[in-house]
């Protein structure tokens, strides 16, 4: 079976995601489900301090974020790229909404990739559908 093109790194913080072979799978699994051929997907865990340094020299916003997202691909139907997420930002957040740290990360890396999938969040109306694709992904998992 070829290699899912999923890869984890870190950058400021020490965090090694739990059954990264289930993730990557379930990552696949909702490219295909939409319509897109996985060619190589990076996700990045990091600081907050770090995330917000790209959110500074990338996007011109002082503040921070769990998530950044960056669509390297060229062609349509394809997915090429890097997603940062602040390991804080996740930690803080599950402790804010009252959920798991697990369920929380694995929120923020499927809001990611649903965004590499063309979902956008920027209005009320593209926030709902965004939310319940979340859901109807996280509803999925294998992991």
């Amino acid at each position: 079976m070829p290699r899912i093109p999923v890869f984890f790194f870190e950058e400021d913080t020490r965090f090694k995601p739990k059954n990264k072979s289930a993730l990557r799978q379930w990552i696949k699994d909702t490219a295909e489900a939409e319509g897109y051929q996985l060619k190589e997907l990076n996700y990045i865990f990091c600081s907050d301090n770090y995330l917000i340094g790209i959110n500074r020299q990338y996007l011109n916003h002082d503040t921070y974020t769990d998530i950044i997202t960056f669509d390297n691909s060229e062609t349509d139907r394809t997915i090429v790229g890097d997603i940062f997420i602040s390991i804080e930002r996740v930690r803080d957040n599950a402790a804010k909404f009252a959920t798991g740290e697990t369920d929380e990360l694995h929120r923020v890396i499927i809001h990611g990739a649903l965004h590499l999938l063309g979902y956008t969040d920027k209005t009320k109306s593209a926030k709902t559908l965004m939310t319940q694709k979340e859901d109807d992904y996280l509803a999925r998992r294998n992991c």
